[in-house]
């Protein structure tokens, strides 16, 4: 027999005796025993290969008809099929959903944009003085990535032949350079625009606009949390991130720029605009110069702007409130509240004749004030805060401009034609859903579309691209929705046998605190990790947890951002870390499996870190959501 075969029947023994040690005992075995049965072997035929969606239909298929099995064969057969296809229906017509392939189409389209090489190339040259300088440029260009694509294995394989061959050149560890690869590449399943939120927020029922903008803090602090284990790293263990050399630092300059150096200044501003308004830039054409000093002057003139808008905004006037003259008789709240009241098309009774419309006092008494229109739109003075914000902002960009050299431009532009795009186009993304200018549907067809604009500006949008970028993305959807639909009728067929309600029995038994059933959640998704995939602990775990949630008073959007980063060890928890083979698949020969596990377990336990983090501070994830609705 295989020994996959009997790792599974291993597997599936040891889930049977837990279940008889630790669930209460019953006289005999009911259909809730049943449905703990179909629990545990689920997970025993995902780990033993076969397809997750299927075998969540089929498992779901058999034992619901077991569920109904006292009713006859025949009305049994029909009311298993009837729940099919009601669930089947119900997950096709949800509206959340529609953003999935979006976000998936644009995802591909941005990975065959080809930008992530000089977008790895700007930020190393950009972070070359940092401590680990080519991990931290690696870890960023991953978050970046991941954000604007959400495909963990397109980034981490892209990575591993981009980063892996240039930090083991370097004299990089291997496992911190494994580590900063696949735990970096895992930053697409937390920062929004991500899948995983779209899923749980479908399957928990909460907005998916206010998971994005919970998440958007905890996502940049694990980034962060990464990024300062690989500095530490560097400073006490040189060996593993040997600083780079002065060769490997430097930015060839082009030739005007090595002119103007040469014979004006080094630093980049200077010496354009004495190059310009000089004698000295007979080699070197007028446009270039103009064209160069703009782009020099572009950090100062969007802070100009911003600054500039924010005038305008913090001295508009205030919105007056509503006196003397108003609109259709609306002066007075009882006024129309009796109004509406008597039936809107009722004449008012009056005695002693005509009575006269109501607000006619507060015209006569408001009438002579209103000769004063100069004082309605009278400005604001600015605020002291934004005085202190211009003079800071201004003393930082002087001393900027005294540092920025002919080399530090060159790298400007690099970061211009690869980081900025993708950063503009994650943050129109993002806005459109969290300030509510589009849903997140029309956010991702936005994306999309974005997707499209980036491949043809930079000349790789063709017909073969953008057939196989269709053809993957349909692909991956449908993986997605074909999993909704099994884990609905499974989850529908466990509720039905009452494994819910046995669950719910001994878990609210246990007499826990709402910290305590927090930590028991997390540890519980925390090992499931390391056989599942997010994908299979969302759709066939999270039912079992959410409707416990409530009886505990915890809210299920700080709950999904828990999970959101609990569920980042499900790509760097063996036996199944789906990263480590990725990397393992594009890495030199000597990189072994057992050295890129290793290299994850650092990072492991920095997302550990994070969630303790979550829980003691939860505004972390909730006070941007509070601060928006």
């Amino acid at each position: 027999m295989r020994k996959e075969v009997w790792f599974g029947l291993s597997i599936l023994a040891a889930v049977i005796i837990a279940l008889v040690i630790f669930m209460p005992a019953p006289a005999d075995i009911t259909n809730g025993h049943l449905g703990l049965l179909m629990l545990g072997l689920i997970v025993v035929t995902i780990m033993l290969g076969f397809p997750t969606a299927f075998t969540l239909m089929g498992m779901g298929v058999m034992f619901t008809y077991i569920a109904y099995r006292n009713m006859g064969p025949q009305l049994a057969i029909q009311q298993t099929l009837d729940l099919m296809v009601l669930r089947a229906y119900s997950v096709m017509t949800s509206d959340v959903l529609i953003a999935v392939p979006l976000f998936i189409f644009m995802g591909y389209l941005v990975e065959r944009a080809n930008l992530i090489e000089r977008l790895f190339k700007s930020l190393h040259l950009a972070m070359a003085r940092v401590p680990g300088s080519l991990a931290v440029a690696t870890v960023i260009t991953c978050a970046v990535f991941a954000t604007a694509t959400g495909i963990v294995g397109a980034v981490v394989t892209l990575m591993g032949l981009l980063a892996m061959p240039a930090m083991l050149k370097a004299g990089y560890s291997v496992k911190l350079s494994a580590g900063a690869i696949t735990a970096g590449g895992c930053l697409g399943i937390m920062i929004p625009p991500s899948v995983l939120l779209i899923v749980y927020g479908a399957v928990a029922g909460v907005s998916v606009v206010k998971l994005y903008a919970g998440a958007f803090f905890p996502g940049i602090m694990l980034a962060l949390l990464y990024v300062l284990y690989i500095m530490i790293v560097a400073k006490i263990n040189p060996k593993a991130a040997p600083p780079l050399s002065p060769e490997e630092r430097r930015v060839t300059l082009p030739e005007f720029a090595e002119t103007v150096k040469r014979t004006i200044s080094n630093r980049a501003v200077p010496g354009l605009i004495g190059a310009i308004k000089g004698k000295r830039n007979v080699n070197v054409p007028m446009r270039t110069l103009v064209n160069h000093l703009f782009i020099a002057l572009l950090p100062a003139l969007a802070f100009v702007a911003i600054m500039g808008l924010s005038y305008k905004m913090v001295t508009a006037p205030l919105p007056q409130e509503a006196s003397g003259l108003v609109a259709m008789g609306f002066a007075s709240d009882s006024g129309f509240d009796s109004y509406a009241d008597s039936g809107g098309l009722q004449e008012p009774e009056v005695e002693g004749g005509l009575a006269e419309p109501a607000g006619a006092e507060a015209v006569a008494e408001t009438a002579p004030e209103e000769a004063e229109p100069e004082s309605v739109n009278e400005s604001r003075p600015a605020p002291m805060a934004f005085w202190i914000l211009l003079a800071i902002g201004t003393v930082i960009f002087a001393l900027f401009y005294t540092i920025f050299t002919f080399a530090r431009l060159e790298i400007f532009k690099m970061l211009l034609s690869s980081f900025f795009p993708l950063a503009i186009m994650i943050l129109a993304v993002l806005g459109s859903i969290v300030f509510g200018l589009a849903t997140p549907s029309e956010a991702a067809a936005m994306g999309s579309f974005g997707g499209l604009l980036l491949a043809l500006a930079y000349r790789r949008l063709n017909l073969p691209m953008l057939r196989e970028s269709v053809y993957l993305a349909a692909k991956t959807s449908a993986m997605v929705c074909w999993l909704f639909v099994g884990s609905s009728i499974f989850s529908a067929a466990f509720a039905l046998l009452g494994g819910q309600e046995i669950i719910n029995t001994w878990v609210l038994g246990m007499d826990l605190t709402p910290m305590q059933f927090l930590i028991l959640a997390q540890i519980v998704i925390f090992l499931l990790g390391w056989p599942l995939e997010w994908t299979e602990i969302i759709v066939i775990f999270m039912p079992i947890f959410l409707p416990l949630l409530a009886h505990y008073q915890i809210d299920p959007l700080f709950f999904g951002l828990l999970v959101a980063l609990n569920l980042q060890t499900a790509f760097l928890s063996p036996p199944v870390a789906m990263s480590a083979f990725y990397l393992k698949g594009v890495s030199p020969p000597h990189v072994t499996l057992n050295q890129i596990f290793a290299g994850m377990l650092p990072f492991m336990g920095i997302q550990i870190i994070a969630i303790v983090l979550m829980y003691m501070f939860p505004a972390i994830g909730l006070w941007l959501p509070e601060v928006l609705y």
